[in-house]
């Protein structure tokens, strides 16, 4: 089955089109989407790419109702509009991506993939936030999690590297680019995640903050004078490691400047570490130890010098790099020294092999 995978980014639109064998034979990024009405750079792919017999699209978040990928209807169309202030970066730009293509593609049929899929299988303990039982029956109040395409490729793929079946592995997947989050996995299903009921929460981010105390914000509305607008835009656009540094939040960047003497830099970088390493010990506990330590995303793959700082600091979960192995691995491939306890491991983002699996299990089940 030859698949368009689309991915429509808070601004960019990506399309990747993948053959029988999930060779990738075309793709394109337009880094300036303006939605469905801008129809020709989608057009034009399709004009080259070749024949495509099934759509999916990627989805960030599937509300209450999806636990699973779904096949595109009305019916779905209209819930993810009725769900779209949990992702507004993200789903209402996902359904823009979905009416575009139907509007080109109208006979192929077209599946929602949903980063929240991976963390559905969250326990009670972990997913229940502790607020009042009537508001999170009311409105769905609970830990989602996302990234979870990202996740859940990474944790098959890692274990095909290590050799191992994932159902034996305690794995925490570190997701880190732009976004950031870790899942724990235990016997392949994720236990813990450490973004929550919206994409905001959990490690720094380029934008983001990651957690941070609720009563800081109803100080800032409340004691603070900063009206709800400018609360969610800074929260959203210009926190995380930007608004430390005043950089673009760019972790090469503040890399950069932490190299050249800049002291916001530096604490940025320390800041971006002591959460993440806490959170991947976290991590390692909900999962009831560590066997596999996951990087992937731009960062994962790429910053040897974050991978080195989380193994030393880490050391005492049996973890344990190569200096040369790390130095030189920018995609699939273990850096774990010979004899570590908790073998460390990079691969490569694949949302899109994953998208392609979840089309293929929903359409040729029917």
């Amino acid at each position: 089955m030859r698949v368009l995978v689309v991915n429509a980014g808070s601004s960019s639109l990506k399309l990747t089109r993948l053959d029988e064998r999930c060779t990738v034979t075309a793709a394109t990024t337009v880094e300036s989407w303006r939605g469905e009405g801008q129809l020709e750079p989608l057009a034009e792919f399709l004009a080259g790419c070749g024949p495509v017999d099934a759509v999916g699209h990627r989805v960030v978040h599937g509300g209450s109702r999806h636990t699973g990928p779904a096949l595109v209807d009305p019916v779905l169309v209209t819930y993810l509009w009725s769900i779209r202030h949990l992702a507004p970066l993200h789903n209402p730009r996902a359904l823009a991506g979905i009416a575009a293509t139907e509007k080109l593609l109208p006979d192929v049929p077209a599946v929602a993939c949903f980063d929240t899929t991976f963390h559905a299988t969250l326990p009670p303990a972990a997913h229940t936030y502790a607020l009042p039982r009537e508001w999170n029956e009311r409105w769905q109040l609970r830990r989602y999690g996302f990234h979870g395409l990202s996740h859940a490729y990474a944790v098959r793929r890692a274990a095909e590297i290590v050799g191992r079946s994932v159902e034996e592995l305690r794995i925490v997947s570190a997701h880190l680019g732009a976004g950031a989050s870790l899942a724990a996995v235990l016997g392949g299903r994720s236990v813990d995640t450490t973004m929550g009921f919206t994409p905001l929460a959990g490690l720094v981010m380029n934008t983001r903050p990651g957690t941070v105390d609720p009563g800081l914000v109803l100080w800032l509305l409340e004691h603070g004078g900063v009206p709800e607008p400018e609360v969610a835009d800074v929260f959203e656009h210009h926190a995380g490691l930007k608004g430390l540094t005043e950089t673009s939040g760019d972790l090469r960047e503040v890399l950069a400047g932490r190299a050249g003497g800049d002291p916001a830099c530096a604490l940025a970088f320390d800041v971006y570490l002591h959460r993440l390493c806490r959170e991947i010990a976290a991590m390692t506990a909900a999962a009831g130890g560590l066997d596999l330590l996951i990087f992937t995303g731009g960062v994962g793959e790429h910053a040897t010098e974050v991978r080195h700082a989380v193994a030393d600091r880490l050391a005492h979960l049996g973890i344990d790099i190569d200096t040369e192995l790390n130095r030189v691995t920018t995609g699939d491939g273990d850096i774990s020294r010979r004899h570590s306890t908790a073998r460390t491991v990079v691969v490569t983002a694949r949302e899109d092999l994953e998208i392609r699996r979840q089309v293929m299990d929903v359409l040729l089940s029917d």
